[in-house]
């Protein structure tokens, strides 16, 4: 189940809104906050704009979504590893939708301070008793639904961001690189596959294409 939820300005990392944890979370959630905080602060326009970033047995997912650099905010959900990727990102997309519904026109300004929007508080605690079950009808439903890849989503360890000092832009840097490579290599087996049609088929096609430019001279001169 999402166990706190964390909203923060991309450009600034200046927290806007959070959710308030019960009495049995707080005990044991400092540390994790610590965590969920120094990981919004390595993000930036270059970090993947979905991450799942392990810290066993729990894990943080977050989006990044704004229609401008400035305009770019952070939605992080902290959950047991065990819930379902699946409702952890179709829970922040809930967020992301009212909160850019209510606040686009006000995530730009300079003067805002921490936690600006915290009476939107209630709606992350309306929209978490949703997803607290993940085998309710409605829940299974979502995760039934193929439209979310979730397997496309890159997935770290907290010790690989936090420890040993990795950026999360570089982890975006690694996927590119792969993505790039994919393209390349794509493009080869496409070449080599024209390449083979024109060994298995290129001798008899250029015989067609002759018989055929023949049969046309032949049908225009004697017609």
């Amino acid at each position: 189940m999402p166990r706190f939820t964390l909203i923060a300005r991309l450009s600034d990392h200046l927290p806007l809104a959070a959710s308030i944890e019960e009495e049995r979370d707080q005990a044991n959630g400092s540390v994790y906050k610590s965590q969920a905080k120094k990981i919004i602060k390595q993000l930036n326009t270059s970090s993947p704009e979905r991450c799942t970033i392990e810290s066993s047995p729990y894990a943080f997912h977050y989006l990044i979504a704004g229609s401008s650099d400035q305009q770019k905010v952070i939605f992080l959900v902290f959950t047991e590893k065990s819930y379902p990727k699946r409702l952890a990102y179709n829970y922040l997309e809930e967020l992301c939708k009212e909160f850019q519904n209510l606040y686009s026109n006000q995530i730009e300004q300079p003067t805002l301070r921490p936690y600006a929007f915290i009476k939107f508080e209630t709606f992350i605690q309306k929209t978490k008793k949703l997803y607290i079950d993940s085998r309710t009808q409605r829940n299974l439903k979502i995760l039934n639904d193929e439209l979310q890849d979730v397997h496309k989503i890159m997935t770290k360890n907290i010790q690989d961001v936090l420890n040993r000092g990795e950026k999360l832009e570089e982890v975006s840097n690694e996927a590119s690189k792969l993505a790039n490579a994919a393209s390349r290599y794509k493009d080869k087996t496409r070449e080599l596959y024209r390449h083979h049609l024109w060994q298995q088929y290129g001798f008899w096609g250029v015989i067609v294409l002759v018989l055929l430019f023949v049969m046309f001279l032949y049908f225009k001169v004697y017609r």
